[in-house]
Protein backbone atom coordinates (compact mmCIF):
# COMPACT_ATOMS: atom_id res chain seq x y z
CA UNK A 1 0.00 0.00 0.00
CA UNK A 2 2.67 2.17 0.59
CA UNK A 3 4.69 1.75 -2.94
CA UNK A 4 0.93 2.47 -3.97
CA UNK A 5 -0.20 5.72 -2.42
CA UNK A 6 3.35 7.35 -2.84
CA UNK A 7 2.96 6.96 -6.97
CA UNK A 8 0.23 9.51 -6.33
CA UNK A 9 2.08 11.98 -5.08
CA UNK A 10 3.79 13.15 -8.01
CA UNK A 11 -0.16 13.27 -9.88
CA UNK A 12 -1.84 15.50 -7.42
CA UNK A 13 -3.65 18.20 -9.47
CA UNK A 14 -3.56 20.61 -6.80
CA UNK A 15 -1.12 22.29 -4.87
CA UNK A 16 -3.57 22.49 -1.64
CA UNK A 17 -5.55 19.34 -2.49
CA UNK A 18 -8.74 18.50 -0.67
CA UNK A 19 -10.30 15.42 -0.06
CA UNK A 20 -13.83 15.06 1.07
CA UNK A 21 -14.50 10.88 2.42
CA UNK A 22 -18.28 9.73 0.94
CA UNK A 23 -17.02 6.06 0.86
CA UNK A 24 -17.10 4.51 3.90
CA UNK A 25 -13.51 4.06 5.46
CA UNK A 26 -14.13 0.29 6.93
CA UNK A 27 -13.99 -0.60 3.39
CA UNK A 28 -11.06 -1.42 1.32
CA UNK A 29 -11.68 1.65 -1.12
CA UNK A 30 -12.18 4.23 1.80
CA UNK A 31 -9.17 2.97 3.76
CA UNK A 32 -7.02 2.56 0.88
CA UNK A 33 -8.14 6.58 -0.10
CA UNK A 34 -7.77 7.53 3.80
CA UNK A 35 -3.98 6.22 4.14
CA UNK A 36 -3.34 8.27 0.62
CA UNK A 37 -5.17 11.61 1.68
CA UNK A 38 -2.59 11.14 4.75
CA UNK A 39 0.29 10.11 2.83
CA UNK A 40 0.37 13.16 0.22
CA UNK A 41 -0.60 15.50 2.49
CA UNK A 42 -3.98 16.21 1.73
CA UNK A 43 -6.42 18.53 3.54
CA UNK A 44 -9.30 15.60 4.83
CA UNK A 45 -12.43 16.49 5.49
CA UNK A 46 -14.51 13.47 7.06
CA UNK A 47 -18.50 13.25 7.27
CA UNK A 48 -20.77 12.38 10.12
CA UNK A 49 -23.13 10.87 8.33
CA UNK A 50 -23.03 10.66 4.36
CA UNK A 51 -26.38 12.28 2.99
CA UNK A 52 -26.21 13.94 -0.85
CA UNK A 53 -27.07 17.60 -0.07
CA UNK A 54 -24.81 17.29 2.80
CA UNK A 55 -21.65 16.01 0.10
CA UNK A 56 -22.69 19.09 -1.77
CA UNK A 57 -22.58 21.67 0.69
CA UNK A 58 -19.36 20.40 1.87
CA UNK A 59 -17.81 20.40 -1.30
CA UNK A 60 -18.89 24.41 -1.58
CA UNK A 61 -17.95 25.05 2.10
CA UNK A 62 -14.39 23.26 2.59
CA UNK A 63 -13.55 24.23 -1.39
CA UNK A 64 -13.08 20.65 -2.43
CA UNK A 65 -10.97 18.96 -5.28
CA UNK A 66 -11.18 14.97 -5.04
CA UNK A 67 -13.60 13.13 -4.11
CA UNK A 68 -13.70 9.19 -3.77
CA UNK A 69 -17.22 7.73 -5.38
CA UNK A 70 -19.22 4.93 -5.92
CA UNK A 71 -20.81 4.85 -9.02
CA UNK A 72 -24.23 5.35 -7.71
CA UNK A 73 -23.00 8.49 -6.33
CA UNK A 74 -22.04 9.70 -10.03
CA UNK A 75 -25.36 9.05 -11.66
CA UNK A 76 -26.83 10.63 -8.91
CA UNK A 77 -24.70 13.74 -9.56
CA UNK A 78 -26.08 13.57 -13.31
CA UNK A 79 -29.55 13.18 -12.81
CA UNK A 80 -29.94 15.53 -9.60
CA UNK A 81 -30.72 18.75 -10.17
CA UNK A 82 -29.78 19.52 -6.99
CA UNK A 83 -26.59 19.90 -7.90
CA UNK A 84 -27.27 23.08 -9.34
CA UNK A 85 -27.60 24.48 -5.87
CA UNK A 86 -24.18 24.47 -4.95
CA UNK A 87 -20.76 26.02 -5.84
CA UNK A 88 -18.80 22.88 -7.29
CA UNK A 89 -16.32 24.46 -9.15
CA UNK A 90 -13.75 23.56 -7.28
CA UNK A 91 -13.67 19.98 -8.05
CA UNK A 92 -11.40 18.60 -10.28
CA UNK A 93 -11.21 14.71 -9.91
CA UNK A 94 -13.64 11.95 -8.55
CA UNK A 95 -11.62 8.50 -7.67
CA UNK A 96 -14.58 5.97 -8.98
CA UNK A 97 -14.68 2.53 -7.82
CA UNK A 98 -16.68 -0.37 -6.11
CA UNK A 99 -18.42 -0.91 -9.12
CA UNK A 100 -18.43 -0.65 -13.19
CA UNK A 101 -19.12 2.56 -14.14
CA UNK A 102 -21.01 2.84 -17.73
CA UNK A 103 -19.91 4.50 -20.24
CA UNK A 104 -22.71 6.36 -20.54
CA UNK A 105 -22.63 7.92 -17.27
CA UNK A 106 -19.39 8.66 -17.76
CA UNK A 107 -19.73 11.31 -20.95
CA UNK A 108 -23.12 12.53 -19.57
CA UNK A 109 -21.17 13.11 -16.32
CA UNK A 110 -18.39 14.90 -18.40
CA UNK A 111 -21.39 16.88 -20.31
CA UNK A 112 -22.41 18.61 -16.95
CA UNK A 113 -19.07 18.59 -15.43
CA UNK A 114 -16.45 19.05 -17.94
CA UNK A 115 -13.80 20.63 -15.64
CA UNK A 116 -13.79 17.08 -13.65
CA UNK A 117 -12.24 14.11 -14.65
CA UNK A 118 -13.28 10.66 -13.30
CA UNK A 119 -10.08 8.16 -12.49
CA UNK A 120 -11.69 4.80 -12.33
CA UNK A 121 -9.86 2.10 -10.40
CA UNK A 122 -10.43 -1.90 -9.15
CA UNK A 123 -8.98 -2.87 -6.27
CA UNK A 124 -10.21 -5.84 -3.66
CA UNK A 125 -9.16 -6.34 0.40
CA UNK A 126 -7.41 -9.35 -0.89
CA UNK A 127 -5.13 -7.42 -3.27
CA UNK A 128 -4.72 -4.76 -0.04
CA UNK A 129 -6.74 -2.38 -1.91
CA UNK A 130 -5.26 -1.85 -5.08
CA UNK A 131 -5.44 -3.54 -9.00
CA UNK A 132 -5.45 -1.05 -11.28
CA UNK A 133 -4.17 2.55 -11.81
CA UNK A 134 -4.98 5.30 -14.32
CA UNK A 135 -2.36 8.10 -14.41
CA UNK A 136 -2.77 10.76 -16.91
CA UNK A 137 -5.64 12.43 -19.00
CA UNK A 138 -4.93 10.10 -21.56
CA UNK A 139 -5.90 7.30 -19.67
CA UNK A 140 -8.81 8.86 -18.22
CA UNK A 141 -10.68 9.29 -21.63
CA UNK A 142 -11.05 5.42 -21.50
CA UNK A 143 -14.54 5.19 -20.00
CA UNK A 144 -15.81 2.37 -19.02
CA UNK A 145 -11.89 0.99 -18.02
CA UNK A 146 -10.97 0.59 -14.61
CA UNK A 147 -7.51 1.50 -15.90
CA UNK A 148 -3.93 -0.49 -16.39
CA UNK A 149 -2.53 -3.16 -14.00
CA UNK A 150 -0.88 -1.56 -11.06
CA UNK A 151 2.99 -2.31 -11.06
CA UNK A 152 3.20 -4.31 -8.19
CA UNK A 153 0.69 -6.86 -9.79
CA UNK A 154 0.69 -9.33 -12.57
CA UNK A 155 -3.26 -10.31 -14.09
CA UNK A 156 -4.56 -12.68 -16.57
CA UNK A 157 -8.20 -13.38 -17.83
CA UNK A 158 -8.77 -17.21 -17.80
CA UNK A 159 -11.75 -18.96 -18.86
CA UNK A 160 -13.76 -19.41 -15.40
CA UNK A 161 -14.71 -23.63 -16.25
CA UNK A 162 -11.34 -24.87 -17.65
CA UNK A 163 -9.05 -22.45 -15.88
CA UNK A 164 -7.36 -21.36 -19.25
CA UNK A 165 -5.94 -18.43 -19.82
CA UNK A 166 -7.48 -15.95 -22.58
CA UNK A 167 -6.08 -13.69 -24.92
CA UNK A 168 -6.88 -10.03 -25.29
CA UNK A 169 -10.87 -8.69 -25.31
CA UNK A 170 -11.71 -12.37 -24.42
CA UNK A 171 -13.99 -12.46 -21.18
CA UNK A 172 -13.23 -14.52 -18.50
CA UNK A 173 -12.17 -14.37 -14.82
CA UNK A 174 -9.96 -12.28 -13.69
CA UNK A 175 -7.23 -13.49 -11.48
CA UNK A 176 -4.52 -11.31 -9.78
CA UNK A 177 -0.59 -12.35 -8.19
CA UNK A 178 2.40 -10.29 -6.16
CA UNK A 179 3.37 -9.31 -3.27
CA UNK A 180 0.35 -7.11 -2.06
CA UNK A 181 -1.78 -10.48 -2.31
CA UNK A 182 -3.61 -11.44 1.15
CA UNK A 183 -2.17 -14.70 2.15
CA UNK A 184 -5.17 -16.76 3.04
CA UNK A 185 -8.46 -16.18 5.59
CA UNK A 186 -7.98 -16.42 8.97
CA UNK A 187 -9.48 -19.80 10.35
CA UNK A 188 -11.10 -20.80 7.03
CA UNK A 189 -8.54 -23.02 4.67
CA UNK A 190 -11.67 -24.16 2.42
CA UNK A 191 -12.24 -20.60 1.67
CA UNK A 192 -8.83 -19.93 1.46
CA UNK A 193 -8.22 -23.03 -1.09
CA UNK A 194 -11.28 -21.70 -3.01
CA UNK A 195 -9.43 -18.31 -3.71
CA UNK A 196 -5.87 -18.88 -4.16
CA UNK A 197 -4.48 -21.56 -6.11
CA UNK A 198 -0.73 -22.90 -5.87
CA UNK A 199 1.00 -20.58 -7.54
CA UNK A 200 -0.28 -17.67 -5.53
CA UNK A 201 -2.94 -16.92 -8.25
CA UNK A 202 -6.11 -14.73 -6.68
CA UNK A 203 -9.38 -15.57 -8.12
CA UNK A 204 -11.23 -12.40 -8.08
CA UNK A 205 -14.86 -13.59 -8.74
CA UNK A 206 -15.16 -10.85 -11.06
CA UNK A 207 -15.95 -11.41 -14.92
CA UNK A 208 -14.15 -8.73 -17.49
CA UNK A 209 -11.42 -8.15 -19.67
CA UNK A 210 -8.27 -6.99 -20.86
CA UNK A 211 -8.02 -5.08 -24.64
CA UNK A 212 -4.99 -5.38 -25.77
CA UNK A 213 -3.46 -1.71 -24.83
CA UNK A 214 -3.26 -2.81 -21.22
CA UNK A 215 -7.00 -1.75 -20.01
CA UNK A 216 -8.73 -3.80 -17.66
CA UNK A 217 -12.52 -3.77 -18.53
CA UNK A 218 -14.75 -5.27 -15.66
CA UNK A 219 -18.36 -6.82 -16.57
CA UNK A 220 -19.92 -7.85 -13.50
CA UNK A 221 -19.34 -10.59 -10.32
CA UNK A 222 -19.06 -13.96 -11.63
CA UNK A 223 -21.70 -14.61 -8.99
CA UNK A 224 -24.29 -12.60 -10.30
CA UNK A 225 -24.55 -13.42 -13.40
CA UNK A 226 -28.11 -13.76 -15.09
CA UNK A 227 -28.49 -17.59 -16.61
CA UNK A 228 -30.88 -17.11 -18.88
CA UNK A 229 -31.44 -20.21 -20.55
CA UNK A 230 -28.14 -20.97 -21.99
CA UNK A 231 -27.23 -17.61 -21.55
CA UNK A 232 -25.54 -15.25 -19.30
CA UNK A 233 -26.66 -11.75 -18.71
CA UNK A 234 -24.13 -9.29 -16.87
CA UNK A 235 -26.78 -7.53 -14.32
CA UNK A 236 -24.31 -4.10 -14.65
CA UNK A 237 -24.64 -3.89 -18.43
CA UNK A 238 -28.46 -4.01 -18.20
CA UNK A 239 -28.29 -0.84 -15.28
CA UNK A 240 -25.77 1.06 -17.07
CA UNK A 241 -28.29 0.75 -19.56
CA UNK A 242 -31.27 1.87 -17.81
CA UNK A 243 -29.49 4.27 -15.91
CA UNK A 244 -28.58 6.53 -19.45
CA UNK A 245 -32.62 6.81 -19.66
CA UNK A 246 -33.37 10.71 -18.93
CA UNK A 247 -36.56 9.12 -16.95
CA UNK A 248 -34.64 7.01 -14.62
CA UNK A 249 -33.33 7.87 -11.30
CA UNK A 250 -31.83 4.79 -10.61
CA UNK A 251 -31.89 1.09 -11.72
CA UNK A 252 -30.97 -2.47 -10.22
CA UNK A 253 -31.17 -6.07 -12.41
CA UNK A 254 -32.01 -8.73 -10.53
CA UNK A 255 -32.50 -12.90 -11.48
CA UNK A 256 -36.05 -13.63 -10.90
CA UNK A 257 -36.88 -17.18 -10.76
CA UNK A 258 -38.02 -18.88 -14.02
CA UNK A 259 -39.74 -22.15 -14.68
CA UNK A 260 -38.93 -22.09 -18.34
CA UNK A 261 -35.97 -19.89 -18.50
CA UNK A 262 -34.42 -20.53 -15.09
CA UNK A 263 -33.83 -17.07 -14.94
CA UNK A 264 -35.07 -13.71 -16.04
CA UNK A 265 -33.82 -10.15 -16.27
CA UNK A 266 -35.88 -7.94 -13.89
CA UNK A 267 -35.45 -4.15 -13.29
CA UNK A 268 -36.41 -2.73 -10.07
CA UNK A 269 -36.58 1.23 -11.46
CA UNK A 270 -36.67 4.23 -9.20
CA UNK A 271 -38.23 6.88 -11.41
CA UNK A 272 -37.07 10.67 -12.28
CA UNK A 273 -38.98 13.03 -10.32
CA UNK A 274 -42.37 14.17 -12.72
CA UNK A 275 -41.71 11.04 -14.92
CA UNK A 276 -44.93 8.46 -15.94
CA UNK A 277 -42.46 5.89 -17.23
CA UNK A 278 -44.14 2.51 -17.84
CA UNK A 279 -43.22 -0.80 -17.58
CA UNK A 280 -43.61 -1.00 -20.90
CA UNK A 281 -41.62 1.41 -21.64
CA UNK A 282 -38.91 0.49 -19.57
CA UNK A 283 -39.12 -3.13 -21.56
CA UNK A 284 -38.99 -1.27 -25.19
CA UNK A 285 -36.43 0.72 -24.11
CA UNK A 286 -34.09 -2.15 -23.21
CA UNK A 287 -35.44 -4.27 -25.97
CA UNK A 288 -34.38 -1.70 -28.86
CA UNK A 289 -30.61 -1.45 -27.78
CA UNK A 290 -29.69 -5.59 -26.42
CA UNK A 291 -29.91 -9.25 -28.07
CA UNK A 292 -32.98 -10.96 -27.31
CA UNK A 293 -31.53 -12.46 -24.68
CA UNK A 294 -30.88 -9.56 -22.11
CA UNK A 295 -33.84 -8.28 -22.50
CA UNK A 296 -35.83 -6.79 -19.78
CA UNK A 297 -38.50 -9.31 -18.35
CA UNK A 298 -39.93 -8.12 -15.54
CA UNK A 299 -40.16 -4.82 -13.92
CA UNK A 300 -40.74 -3.27 -10.47
CA UNK A 301 -40.86 0.39 -9.56
CA UNK A 302 -39.75 1.30 -6.32
CA UNK A 303 -38.63 4.29 -4.19
CA UNK A 304 -35.30 3.91 -3.69
CA UNK A 305 -32.47 1.19 -4.90
CA UNK A 306 -31.19 -0.62 -1.45
CA UNK A 307 -26.80 -0.47 -1.30
CA UNK A 308 -24.14 -0.97 1.51
CA UNK A 309 -22.07 1.68 2.44
CA UNK A 310 -19.57 1.28 -0.11
CA UNK A 311 -22.76 1.83 -2.73
CA UNK A 312 -23.28 -1.44 -3.86
CA UNK A 313 -26.85 -3.04 -4.72
CA UNK A 314 -27.97 -5.54 -2.30
CA UNK A 315 -29.70 -7.44 -4.95
CA UNK A 316 -30.11 -10.43 -1.93
CA UNK A 317 -32.95 -7.81 -0.49
CA UNK A 318 -33.96 -7.08 -4.25
CA UNK A 319 -34.88 -10.89 -4.84
CA UNK A 320 -36.76 -11.37 -1.49
CA UNK A 321 -39.07 -8.50 -2.26
CA UNK A 322 -39.27 -9.71 -6.29
CA UNK A 323 -40.86 -13.36 -4.67
CA UNK A 324 -42.79 -11.75 -2.80
CA UNK A 325 -44.36 -8.78 -4.66
CA UNK A 326 -46.36 -8.38 -7.71
CA UNK A 327 -44.72 -7.13 -11.06
CA UNK A 328 -45.06 -6.62 -14.60
CA UNK A 329 -44.23 -9.64 -16.91
CA UNK A 330 -43.44 -10.02 -20.80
Amino acid sequence: MIALTSGFYHNRHQHDPVALMTVPLFHVFGFFMLVKAIAIGETLVLMQRFDFEGMLRAVEKYRVTYMPVSPPLIVAMVKLDLTNKYDLSSLSVLGCGGAPLGKDVAEKFKEKFPNVDIIQGYGLTESGGGGTRMMDAEEMKNYGSAGRISENLEAKVVDPETGEALGPGQRGELWLRGPVIMKGYIGNDQATAETLDAEGWLKTGDLGYINSQGYLYIVDRLKELIKYKAYQVPPAELEALLQSNPKIADAAVIPYPDDDAGQIPMAFIVRKPGSHLTEAEVMDFVAKQVAPYKKIRRVAFVNSIPKSPAGKILRRELVQLAVSGPASKL
